[in-house]
């Protein structure tokens, strides 16, 4: 079973064209489809191509709200906050960032990314999908000793050990890879990543 797992569109149709012409048995769209949430409206033909095996995520860049009336319209499935079983494994997903400096729509407290990541909590074996990377890693490396990763985020990995873990929104790490114990982790970035289960 393959899971193609992207984030950071940031409204790149072209980009986001080659991803859906990529065979999977589901895709996750971990946030940032849009700059703002302006445009979602031109993202939602394309991905509901794929409308019955897509699953979304808001990024910092579009709000809960945006994320609903988009799956709505196009008849995507919200993961945000939400689980999927499949393969033998739990796939969870959770959208937003730790705070900015940008003060962008999709934003929550490190106390409040702790709670909504609670939920899941014991499932195993797990995928997590965020859109925020572990806080001091590769994945959320901006330039050296520069990390915007969350705190939160981290602390769930290193107490659950989920078996993988995918995330995106710090552009500059796009494509890291590393591990927080015997979790495998990746920053897809808008190239996406396919995963084999």
């Amino acid at each position: 079973m393959k899971l193609l797992v992207f984030s950071d569109i940031h409204g790149d149709v072209a980009a986001l064209e080659k991803l859906i012409d990529t065979e999977a048995d589901r895709y996750f769209a971990a946030g940032d489809l849009v700059n703002w949430g302006r445009g979602l409206e031109r993202m939602g033909p394309i991905l509901s191509r794929k409308a019955d095996r897509m699953y979304v995520l808001p990024g910092n860049h579009e709000s809960e709200a945006d994320i609903a009336r988009l799956c709505d319209q196009f008849h995507l499935h919200n993961f945000h906050g939400n689980t999927l079983e499949l393969g033998g494994y739990h796939i969870a997903g959770l959208g937003y960032s730790n705070p900015t400096p940008f003060d962008t729509p999709g934003e929550y407290s490190e106390a409040e990314l702790s709670q909504r990541l609670s939920k899941f909590a014991g499932l195993s074996p797990l995928i997590l999908i965020c859109h925020c990377p572990p806080k001091d890693t590769p994945l959320d490396r901006i330039r050296d000793h520069i990390h915007a990763g969350s705190t939160a985020v981290r602390d769930f990995i290193e107490k659950e050990q989920p078996r993988y873990f995918f995330c995106g929104h710090v552009h500059e790490a796009a494509g890291a890879e590393g591990a927080l114990g015997s979790t495998r982790c990746r920053n897809v970035g808008k190239k996406g990543y396919l995963l084999e289960i």
